[in-house]
Parts: structure tokens; sequence; C-alpha cells
């Protein structure tokens, strides 16, 4: 029975790759289609994720500045290391000595000569801290935790960037997800009408397969197979689209890193999400073929 049921399918698979290449340019035509469509939405996704990448490298992952009381001592530096190194939000962080600081201070803005006229440095000891990816609330919840530490004059966080940070990076994954959506019924749609016209074409041989005792199973495995090999070959013509436009980006961004001595690198879909895109390319056109397949099929019957 299970070698029946094998055969069944197989039969339906070569029997669907026939109606593949017996009509090559408007199937093309349909695959290619179906690749451009979702390519854009999963294309914008892989970007925001080499977002990622290239933030840390170009440093604006969000930072709290802790500014030490004058008379802190080298103990209180100690502890604020000690608890910055047990925080798990903290991804990294640097101290910066007043003495430091002031020096940086007279390189960068040509102050010199103000600087040597100072009579005390003014300046306190700070740490930079770099935050771990989390949300703005939770970042400000922890500025007022350091807040609160005994050596801590002020904990600064600039929590109005990382809130529109925040809400941009929102509003795209919203947005990617109405785009992926839309698409994708309309990539459901595309198969649900060339499956109408299949049937269509093809009303006369299933009435006779109806004569004959062939169930609707047998009938509408191979619109079903159709359908998924489409949305399968959509999915890696995807891919490819993805792929071919990273190079190109990639071509251009070396030129951009060689100026700022960067190692900057898109990289393209893993292997992981290549197949889930592979999978949902294929559900798509297989749910499209069955959406068509119950809508018209039990219209025909043999007369």
């Amino acid at each position: 029975m299970i070698r029946a049921w094998l055969h069944q399918h197989w039969h339906a698979l070569i029997l669907t790759i026939k109606r593949l290449l017996s009509a090559p340019v408007t199937n093309l035509l349909s695959i290619l289609v179906m690749g451009i469509a979702i390519s854009l939405p999963v294309g914008v996704l892989t970007l925001m994720e080499n977002l990622h990448t290239i933030s840390g490298q170009i440093s604006i992952s969000p930072q709290i500045s802790l500014f030490l009381k004058q008379h802190a001592t080298q103990d209180d530096i100690d502890h604020i290391r000690t608890k910055l190194e047990e925080n798990k939000l903290v991804a990294r962080y640097q101290f910066v000595s007043k003495d430091q600081a002031l020096y940086q201070l007279q390189l960068d803005n040509g102050l010199s000569e103000a600087v040597h006229n100072l009579v005390h440095n003014p300046l306190p000891d700070a740490f930079v801290v770099d935050i771990q990816d989390v949300s703005a609330d939770v970042i400000d919840q922890l500025r007022a935790d350091m807040q609160t530490w005994s050596a801590i004059e002020h904990a600064q966080f600039d929590s109005a960037w990382a809130k529109r940070l925040e809400a941009l990076m929102n509003f795209s994954r919203m947005l990617v997800f109405v785009l992926l959506t839309l698409l994708s019924i309309a990539i459901v749609a595309v198969m649900f009408n060339t499956i109408r016209l299949q049937i269509l074409t093809r009303q006369t041989e299933i009435e006779v397969s109806k004569l004959i005792g062939a169930t609707d199973a047998f009938i509408r495995r191979p619109f079903l197979y159709f359908g998924a090999l489409q949305g399968f070959a959509g999915g890696i013509t995807a891919w490819l689209i993805i792929t071919f436009v990273l190079q190109i980006l990639n071509d251009e961004l070396q030129a951009i890193a060689g100026l700022y001595a960067m190692d900057l690198q898109l990289h393209t879909t893993g292997y992981g999400d290549t197949l889930s895109l592979l999978l949902f390319t294929t559900w798509l056109g297989w749910l499209g073929a069955r959406a068509s397949v119950a809508s018209h099929l039990w219209q025909i019957e043999p007369r």
C-alpha cells in the first residue's frame, strides 16, 4: 500500500515537471515575479540584520556615562569597576581618568593655554559604559540604578536618542511584516489564477479521469505539486536576487570602508534563514494551488 502511495506521488511529480517544461517562458516569468516579490521584504530584513554588525564597528551602541564625585577614591573606582563587570547588561566599559579627560580636551579643542592656566583639574573621573542590545526603557532603568551608587555624581544616558532609534527599528520591522504579508497574498493570488487557468484548459481531461474512476485526490495532486514547485523555484530566485544585490552593495561598501580603515561586509541569509525562505515560498505556492483546486475542481463533473 505504501509502495502504491509513493508511486502515485512520483507519477504526479513527473507529470508536474512535464507541465512546467511544456510552457517554459510562461512558468519562468511566473517564478521570476514570485522571486522578485518575496525578495523585497526578505532583502530588507537581511539588511536590518546586517545593521547590527555594521553598527558594532562604527560604535553606535547605547552608552551610559558615569561621572564620579570629585572626592572619589581608588577604592570607589575599583568598587564601580567590580559592579560593572558583574552586570550582565554591560557589554564593555572604559575608565577615563580626570587627567586623561583634561589632556584629551586640550588636544581636541586647542585649549592648551586655557588648560595650562587652570589652578586645578575641574573634570571628574568617568566610566563610559557600552550597554547590551536591550530596550531604551531597560537602559533608562539601569541608568537610574547607577545614579544611586555612592561615588556617582551623575549618570548620563541619551534616552531620547535610543528611543528614537528603537522606534525606527520597530517601524522598519512592522513595515517589513506588512510588505511581506501583502506580497504573500499577491503570490497566493497569482498561483490561484495560474492553477485556475490550468484546470480550465484541462477540463476535458479531468472529466475523462473522473469517468474512469479517478479520485479527487488523484486529480488535484499534480496541481498541488505544480504550485509547490513554483513556490520553491520562486524562493530560490529570491535568494539569488538577494545574494546578487548584496554582492553589488558589498563592492561599494568596501570602497567606503577602505576610506575609514574598517572591514565592513554584508552577509547574505544563513542556512537556517534560507531553508525557512524556501519552505515559506513552497507553502505559499501550495496554498494558492490548494485554494484554487478547492474552488474550481468540484465544479467539473462528467456529463
